[in-house]
């Protein structure tokens, strides 16, 4: 779900592939309710409740890693996501983290507790080498991040959090980006 520049790991809790089984369920046994009636409108209800937990439960996740981060941290800098919300069919355990509902919940309560949070441009931020800031081309599947050029051999995720954390202390020192993200 999230990776910080100091080797922090926060899994995705994946509360919506916990509770694919529950909501097939009642899926199903709502379409095979006939239309207007009374045990069609409680196998919806049902449905909805289901529904319902999931999105309490990762927003409930949201909030309380948004208040971690903020204890922890006085700046955040963050990817700038704007260009994943041109894929239509994000893959499913990207939708499930919600990472846009989760960088809104932090900037609100980085704003409540006057904190910063700066977006900054994800170009190649995985595949910059954060020793060397040498280009090493690799594909999705490739979880760590291996530089021929210096050695540097690290997780794929921390090289990207360490880049972007330079990246956004170098923009924030010129004064490139407007610190709050809207």
């Amino acid at each position: 779900f999230l990776t910080t520049s100091e080797e922090e790991k926060i899994d995705n809790p994946r509360f919506f592939q916990r509770a694919q089984s529950l909501l097939t369920k009642r899926q199903k046994t709502l379409s095979r309710k006939k239309k207007g009636s009374k045990r069609r409108n409680k196998a919806r209800i049902l449905l909805s409740k289901a529904h319902e937990k999931v999105f309490d439960q990762r927003r409930d996740f949201h909030f309380k890693t948004a208040r971690k981060i903020l204890q922890t941290y006085d700046t955040i800098f963050i990817e700038d996501m704007n260009h994943f919300k041109s894929y239509r069919s994000l893959n499913r355990s990207m939708r499930d983290a919600s990472w846009f509902g989760f960088f809104n919940i932090l900037l609100f309560k980085a704003e409540e507790a006057g904190k910063e949070v700066v977006k900054v441009p994800a170009k190649n931020t995985s595949q910059i080498c954060s020793s060397c800031d040498r280009i090493v081309q690799k594909g999705l599947s490739v979880r760590v991040h291996s530089c021929p050029h210096c050695g540097l051999s690290i997780d794929r995720d921390i090289n990207a959090a360490r880049n972007i954390l330079r990246l956004g202390q170098s923009l924030q020192g010129a004064g490139a980006l407007v610190p709050t993200m809207n």
